[in-house]
């Protein structure tokens, strides 16, 4: 499900919405093929807070790799960023014990399709990116699929 009102012909998250939800605007967004924690609002400010780069709120991801990460990439990644057209990205790393393909990442910026594109920079291709948490908002027990209102 695309994050947008115009789905520009694929399906959106207001088709997912009960009726009284359908005014509410996403803080952020995830891809159609990401899927997580998704804050909705109608309070403009704090989706001002939650979005624009000077509040620098941090959103953490689980992140699957086609195959382990290479140190000396995750070094890269940290230490310098890699380089994209829309400049260097860095981020936070933690790695699953050995599973060096099941990543925890985080992020204080959130350009679009990020980690895929950092990842996909350095040969790698992301097979599951998931939320988990949005500045002080996190997932928790949460199941898919169901709503949390705070």
């Amino acid at each position: 499900y695309v994050c947008s009102r115009d789905g520009q012909g694929g399906a959106t998250i207001y088709e997912l919405l009960p009726k009284q939800y359908q005014k509410l605007q996403p803080a952020g967004r995830l891809d159609k093929n990401s899927s997580g924690l998704l804050l909705l609002s109608s309070d403009g400010n704090l989706l001002q807070q939650l979005t624009h780069p000077k509040y620098q709120k941090s959103k953490v991801y689980r992140v699957k790799l086609n195959m382990p990460l290479e140190p000396l990439h995750q070094q890269m990644i940290v230490d310098h960023g890699v380089g994209l057209e829309d400049g260097p990205s860095r981020f936070s790393i933690q790695t699953a014990d050995t599973n060096r393909a099941l990543l925890t990442v985080t992020l204080n910026e959130g350009r679009n399709r990020q980690i895929r594109r950092t990842f996909d920079a350095l040969g790698y291709r992301v097979t599951d990116l998931h939320r988990t948490q949005f500045g002080p908002y996190a997932l928790g027990d949460l199941i898919e699929g169901k709503v949390k209102i705070i």
